[in-house]
């Protein structure tokens, strides 16, 4: 049995001073996904790029101080691949994956586009490329798990103010549309509300830095782990951990009922 968490950092160096690293060991993961690193290759120094027990492998984005992807593992990888195959999103830093022997680890971070119209565009070409590239992988029969910030709050259980954000980046229809065609079309799953198919607000990720959201659980469940059935199907529980904060983000981690 193994666990593999995921956690958005909003800057892997803040979350190292808050003591993500420490987290890591002690909570047991084999395997830790990690984004918004905002850090280029220099500045993962050798004790954040491989902590004791864990190998590290990361995707920057070439803009200093911007998104990026991780993936730390105790296993090595048989195989690392940076980006997804389309220019923009890649020099953007938002696609790691890892193959190892039965099974594929995806480090993604979804474009947000609640900065401003532009970056709404963006999201929606990265919705339109990424599409297709996860059919390609898919139809490749490979068992693989997409951990990260895919920045969509998928149904109305999934934020805790759903009727005043219909509008909003993040809860958009056509956005949540594409996530319904991932895990309909595609047959994917979402394994956290495949344990949990009712929670509510112990379900959230997110929670906005204005208004008090933390201390309110305003929260948005953002932060998923989506998998091939034959994979998901393993899963057998999962924890969302609150009690530090290393970012706006919390760590979900799923345990999987398969040997390692």
């Amino acid at each position: 049995m193994f666990s593999i968490t995921t956690a958005n950092l909003n800057g892997i160096r803040s979350a190292v001073r808050k003591g993500f690293l420490e987290w890591m060991h002690q909570s047991g993961s084999h395997f830790v996904c990690v984004q918004e690193i905002k850090a280029q290759p220099d500045d993962i120094v050798p004790a954040i790029a491989s902590p004791d027990l864990f190998h590290g492998h990361f995707g920057c984005a070439e803009k200093k101080g911007y998104s990026g992807v991780g993936i730390y593992s105790k296993t090595k990888p048989d195989k690392v691949i940076r980006g997804f195959g389309c220019p923009e999103f890649d020099a953007e830093g938002r696609y790691l994956q890892c193959d190892y022997k039965d099974f594929s680890l995806v480090s993604l971070y979804a474009p947000s586009g609640s900065s401003s119209p532009e970056r709404q565009e963006a999201k929606f070409r990265f919705m339109d490329h990424f599409f297709p590239f996860l059919e390609k992988l898919k139809e490749s029969e490979r068992e693989f798990i997409i951990c990260g910030d895919w920045n969509i709050a998928h149904k109305e259980i999934d934020l805790k103010n759903w009727k005043s954000n219909q509008k909003n980046s993040g809860f958009l229809p056509e956005e949540r549309a594409w996530l319904s065609r991932i895990l309909d079309e595609l047959g994917l799953i979402d394994v956290y509300r495949c344990l949990h198919p009712d929670t509510t607000d112990a379900s959230y990720t997110w929670w906005s830095n204005r208004g008090q959201a933390w201390q309110k659980n305003v929260g948005w469940r953002i932060d998923y782990q989506i998998a091939t059935p034959g994979i998901a199907g393993k899963a057998v529980s999962a924890s969302i951990y609150k009690e530090t904060r290393f970012s706006d983000h919390a760590p979900l981690t799923i345990w999987y009922d398969i040997p390692i």
